[in-house]
């Protein structure tokens, strides 16, 4: 049976008889994996802890029909209990890893696969707010996904902004005279926070009044959700400002 190797972070966990368990996984160079991880609930097993929500790990698989099967586990990013310890982490992390099981498939996404660990790195060090994390993670994924939202030129007719209206639906600004009903209007302050959120400037964002984190982040929210196939549902659990 052929067997191969790669880095990947666990997404989500399943249980399986009384003590295996089915690992969704993203990887570096395979796409996202399903894979069965074999007495990893009993006590006495090496790599159950390895193999967790939110971990970071080299991984040997044996390709099944259905599904692969690991054989060897060794711990890059333990990532794990820093994040769960902090609720506000924690549900971010649900959401990223939605997201990235919504955006990648079989193939090979080495680019969300990047991402996702950065942040995930970033929640569990305290980089940032684990708000501004998601705000930036979400953007920059659905950009790798080939939705980039246009926070500078207006998206109808090209011209120089800065504009104070985003429409979801064209991905980004418009100017006043391409402005449709129902935009949704944010100040000058909101754009420059949502560009550098996108870009990862983080000396702007952090330097974001509490007010225009929470406007660009209704942004965020509505642009991923209408741009996600079925919406996020774990970010009914957010803790929002």
């Amino acid at each position: 049976m052929p067997t191969y190797r790669d880095e990947a972070v666990v997404l989500r966990t399943h249980k399986l008889g009384e003590a295996d368990r089915i690992v969704t996984l993203l990887t570096r160079y395979h796409g996202q994996v399903r894979a069965v991880a074999k007495g990893v609930r009993r006590t006495a097993s090496k790599i159950g802890s390895r193999l967790e929500p939110f971990m970071v790990a080299d991984i040997q698989f044996y390709e099944g029909r259905n599904l692969d099967t690991v054989t060897q586990v060794e711990s890059i990013g333990a990532y794990g209990s820093a994040i769960s310890d902090d609720y506000g982490a924690f549900t971010v992390a649900n959401v990223m890893a939605e997201t990235a099981m919504k955006l990648t498939g079989d193939e090979r996404a080495t680019q969300q696969y990047l991402l996702l660990v950065g942040g995930l790195r970033s929640l569990a060090t305290k980089e940032h707010a684990p708000e501004q994390i998601l705000d930036s993670y979400l953007l920059r994924a659905l950009a790798v996904a080939g939705w980039a939202p246009n926070f500078a030129d207006c998206t109808g007719c090209n011209m120089a902004g800065p504009h104070q209206a985003f429409v979801i639906q064209t991905g980004g600004v418009v100017c006043d005279f391409c402005m449709p009903p129902g935009a949704a209007i944010i100040s000058k302050e909101v754009t420059v926070l949502l560009g550098a959120l996108l870009s990862g400037e983080w000396e702007n964002v952090e330097s974001a009044t509490d007010q225009a984190r929470s406007s660009a982040s209704a942004i965020v929210s509505a642009y991923s959700q209408w741009h996600i196939e079925r919406g996020l549902k774990s970010m009914n659990h957010l803790e929002r400002m």
